[in-house]
């Protein structure tokens, strides 16, 4: 089924690379706009959410079952506590380490698969699982491990990854079995609602912002969540998954490339060393993971935003 004429798959792979440097954009959108995580999180979705789900409705066709949208909606309030705190945390570090922190997600998905499914974990994600935290241990300093005090943000865009791995958890069964705007739709939609919720509890305004805090937002909306992750489900239609996830990890490269001019933030050697490491132990991870299945290649693949990135 991948025996695809070069015409076909040159736009498969322009289609992902398009993808990957849309979600790239996501963390330096959350930085312009410069509004609380909650509320930027709340108008990513909201406005995707503006053409997915009537694009649904006017689809038409049958639903899901009602246990697999439950799980959907399950997984949409993760995603929802994912976004909002990786915005947060977006706020109070720079852009790639955030982006970067945020990326581990397949490695707490190892470990809830090992715990909740007692699926057996193999040699290439430990090697991975010990690279990555390396990684994290010099892109975090050493200072901070002696006198274990951690930046707030990067303690959140950790807490980000771990509610993201929730998410694909949780999700997983429905990926299967629920075709892409089907689930992006349903899960925008709850991802929405826990969001509004939460700006409300915690007071986080949702108007009253900025003409370039706006046009940030809405570039969050359309080109990061809209956009990116429809480039990126077509190319998965035509392309391994094992392909298409390792190609994912540039998006941390995308973000640490467009912040240095765009927000004059540079990475320190200790920064940079521990990236490389984060991201050379999420692709041996997710080297191992994606090959073990291969797509189907149908015209909306089962397949959710974001499936080798919280972002």
């Amino acid at each position: 089924m991948f025996h695809r004429n070069r015409s076909e798959t040159a736009r498969a792979y322009s289609a992902l690379a398009v993808g990957v440097i849309c979600i790239g954009w996501s963390a330096i959108f959350v930085k312009l706009a410069g509004v609380p995580g909650p509320a930027s999180a709340f108008y990513r979705m909201l406005i995707s959410g503006l053409v997915l789900i009537p694009w649904r409705l006017i689809r038409g066709g049958s639903w899901p079952r009602r246990n697999l949208i439950f799980l959907i909606i399950a997984g949409g309030a993760f995603y929802a506590l994912d976004l909002a705190l990786w915005n947060t945390s977006l706020l109070l570090t720079s852009a790639a380490i955030a982006t970067l922190l945020a990326n581990n997600a397949p490695l707490w998905v190892g470990f809830g698969a090992l715990f909740l499914f007692r699926e057996r974990l193999t040699r290439g994600y430990w090697l991975g699982l010990f690279i990555s935290l390396s990684g994290m241990v010099i892109l975090m300093g050493l200072n901070a491990w002696r006198h274990l005090d951690f930046n707030l943000g990067e303690l959140l865009a950790i807490g980000a990854s771990l509610a993201y791995a929730s998410y694909m958890l949780t999700t997983q069964r429905a990926r299967t079995h629920v075709d892409t705007l089907t689930f992006m739709a349903i899960s925008a939609a709850a991802s929405i609602t826990v969001l509004w919720i939460a700006c409300r509890a915690l007071g986080a305004p949702l108007t009253g912002y900025s003409v370039k805090a706006w046009s940030a937002l809405l570039g969050m909306g359309l080109l990061s969540q809209l956009g990116g992750w429809l480039a990126i489900n077509f190319a998965l239609g035509h392309l391994r998954a094992a392909h298409v996830s390792v190609s994912l990890l540039g998006q941390a490269v995308v973000t640490t490339l467009l912040a240095m001019p765009i927000l004059g933030e540079f990475p320190a050697a200790n920064q940079m060393l521990g990236g490389v490491l984060v991201l050379v132990g999420i692709y041996v991870v997710n080297r191992r993971k994606a090959e073990e299945v291969v797509p189907e290649a149908v015209d909306l693949p089962a397949i959710s935003p974001g499936e080798s990135d919280g972002n």
